[in-house]
């Protein structure tokens, strides 16, 4: 690991919460595509499939950002506990409900209530910023976690889809409800570096939301999610028409693997100027990236196709979060980021739906048309909202002030505490 990355697990108890969550991320690329795999396999229906992993999606949307503001308010171990019990009693049921051919409506009940799964990755942000807030080993912790999302998304789909295709259908999302129930424990038995609530008058003005800076952000990413969620359902049907379908894990692993490449050499750069003209520089990309995908003809050819594609994505997530920062008061920048996490989550719902459909109605290959309008319509709203994003919200937390790196972010100097928690 090179030695910025070395760095910032100097300060205590980064390299424990940093693994609790990796381990409660593992769902965030695992239980989508298992509940497609699982679906597909039971019932051969991919607009059933992709209308569920919707489904999920946009409970999470919905649920996410209230979890996220209950945390700013009450501390992630207050909130996350009772909101992880209630995701997984979900995923029970769903699972049930499926094995035994229960009627649809059930499938879809239990699916939205799934979306009660909290922002994992929100709230391992949040301990890093409460060590590093204001200097510049936040870029690189922020480069880390996009890594760690990555890695996620290069392991996640190999496993869930592989076991619900080889040992049983339901295993994919069954083992995605484990990792959650690990990380997410785990993650809140860690006190010691806890971000402090803030307290109930540092929340007045509304939703995080009512920035423009942010709805602009929030407006691109429903379009990036799209592209993520079709891209996924594509890519396992398009591996079944092969004939191999259980080879989609390791094409989407490699569309991961090449964000993860680009995330690491992104955080070894400490770029100055203002970050909204990388962050349309990286959603132009992730456009163009997406023309290839149009004249795919076998699977060598795809995963090549998504190596390139997964260049762009790292280095424009990282830039988002910094872009966050600047336009969302410190009191609310966990509900911020979650609302980032909650354009995501509608995009893939919408991107997966809409795949599902289109494959059924007239094919695979038809179906990477849906990542290639949704990269369009990203830099459509980038280009229109980037006047936005160059004027930063007044009232955000001092993204210039400087501490001391990490000295007294553990959770022993409660005044900085208290100003550096809630980063999502």
């Amino acid at each position: 690991m090179p030695s910025p990355y070395r760095a910032i697990f100097s300060a205590p108890g980064t390299r424990g919460f940093s693994a609790a969550g990796l381990i409660g991320r593992m769902p965030l690329s695992m239980m989508g595509i298992g509940i497609v795999t699982m679906i597909s396999q039971l019932t051969g229906r991919y607009g059933l499939a992709g209308a569920l992993s919707a489904t999920v999606a946009l409970s999470a949307a919905a649920i996410g950002p209230q979890i996220s503001r209950l945390v700013d308010r009450h501390g992630q171990r207050r909130v996350l506990r009772p909101a992880t019990l209630v995701s997984l009693a979900a995923v029970a049921g769903l699972l049930l409900a499926a094995k035994f051919e229960l009627p649809d409506w059930t499938l879809f009940v239990f699916a939205g209530l799934v979306g009660a799964v909290p922002s994992v990755g929100s709230m391992v942000r949040a301990r890093w910023a409460a060590i590093y807030h204001g200097t510049p080993q936040l870029h690189t912790a922020y480069s880390f976690e996009s890594v760690v999302d990555e890695v996620c998304f290069i392991f996640g789909p190999i496993i869930s889809i592989g076991l619900s295709t080889v040992w049983f259908p339901e295993a994919g999302p069954l083992l995605a409800a484990a990792f959650l129930a690990v990380g997410v424990f785990w993650l809140t038995a860690q006190r010691a570096t806890e971000p402090v609530p803030h307290p109930r008058e540092h929340h007045t003005g509304g939703s995080a939301l009512r920035s423009g800076g942010l709805q602009v952000l929030v407006g691109a990413f429903v379009a990036t999610g799209a592209i993520f969620g079709a891209v996924d359902v594509v890519t396992v049907a398009f591996a079944e028409e092969e004939g191999h379908k259980s080879a989609a894990s390791l094409v989407l692993a490699v569309y991961a693997l090449g964000s993860c490449l680009a995330g690491v050499a992104f955080g070894l750069v400490h770029f100055a100027g203002a970050p909204a003209r990388r962050w349309l520089v990286g959603l132009c990309a992730m456009a163009v990236s997406m023309i290839p995908l149009q004249l795919v003809g076998n699977l060598p050819f795809l995963a090549a196709a998504l190596f390139l594609a997964g260049l762009s994505i790292a280095p424009t997530m990282i830039t988002t979060m910094a872009l966050v920062e600047e336009h969302v008061p410190r009191a609310k920048l966990t509900e911020g980021m979650t609302w980032v996490s909650t354009g995501l989550a509608v995009g893939v719902a919408l991107g997966s739906s809409v795949a599902g459909w289109v494959i059924d109605a007239a094919g695979p290959r038809a179906g990477y048309a849906v990542p290639g309008v949704s990269g369009a319509v990203a830099v459509a709203v980038g280009l229109l909202g980037y006047r936005r994003l160059k004027r930063p919200d007044p009232r955000r937390g001092g993204t210039h002030e400087h501490g001391n790196g990490h000295g007294s972010g553990q959770g022993h100097d409660s005044d900085h505490r208290e100003e550096s928690s809630g980063v999502a």
